[in-house]
């Protein structure tokens, strides 16, 4: 069992600025240890030391997918996490460039979606695997997803959970959303952001990825939607 002192700073959930509310799963359950393979601890460093989080999904070995809003200075990732601090066979891994999508700024958090290329490539294990992306030939709307993260669990907590926490969610039929090249989520309980970064899976793939919200007391919730993003997706991880 490895344990990583630097997992111990990562129990304060610290917004990521503004009208950015803390990542969150509310009203979710704890996650079967290790079911969700493919799910990502990135830890954002600035120059000052400041540290912050999000979630992130592995696509192969050297590429982890997150939100373009999670941008810092320094990243470290970490694979075949469940608990923190304690984890068994955790892989931390450093980020030799980050790819945040060219047309996303902190104005409208449109084009929300970034690539993290890793300095080394992940080891696949049975705690370790990638995720498939849902492509432009997955055009339904998928009926029931899930979304997973390690953010806090209640509104009125600024501290993340200890253990990776999922919960179901249903996508509604918006044609706000869709022309934003967004799935949206309306529930009483769900993500708060969805865990930011984090992948919304339906079907077994990656549809989506969990962006931010400015209705702090709405129940609407908005992933970045993968299948529009593949054209800009696919060139990178398989070019570089």
């Amino acid at each position: 069992m490895f344990l990583h002192p630097e997992l111990l700073a990562l129990l304060l959930v610290l917004t990521l600025g503004g009208r950015v509310r803390a990542a969150k799963i509310i009203g979710g359950r704890e996650a079967e240890p290790h079911s969700r393979p493919y799910m990502a601890l990135v830890e954002l460093r600035e120059e000052d030391g400041q540290k912050k989080h999000c979630g992130g999904f592995l696509l192969q070995e050297d590429f982890v997918m997150t939100a373009a809003h999670c941008q810092a200075r320094f990243y470290t990732v970490y694979l075949g996490l469940h608990r923190v601090p304690k984890g068994a066979e955790i892989q931390r891994l450093s980020v030799k460039q980050s790819y945040p999508h060219e047309d996303f700024t902190f104005t409208d958090f449109k084009n929300d979606i970034m690539l993290l290329k890793l300095s080394s490539k992940a080891n696949f294990t049975q705690n370790v695997r990638p995720i498939a992306l849902a492509d432009k030939s997955d055009v339904s709307l998928p009926n029931s997803c899930l979304v997973s993260g390690w953010g806090a669990t209640h509104e009125n907590t600024k501290h993340m959970s200890r253990v990776l926490m999922e919960v179901n969610v249903t996508l509604a039929d918006r044609q706000r959303c869709a022309e934003d090249h967004l799935y949206c989520s309306e529930e009483k309980t769900g993500p708060s952001k969805g865990d930011s970064g984090g992948p919304l899976v339906c079907e077994g793939k990656a549809y989506g990825v969990a962006s931010v919200s400015f209705q702090p007391k709405s129940n609407l919730y908005y992933f970045t939607k993968i299948p529009d993003y593949r054209s800009w997706i696919d060139p990178i991880v398989h070019d570089l």
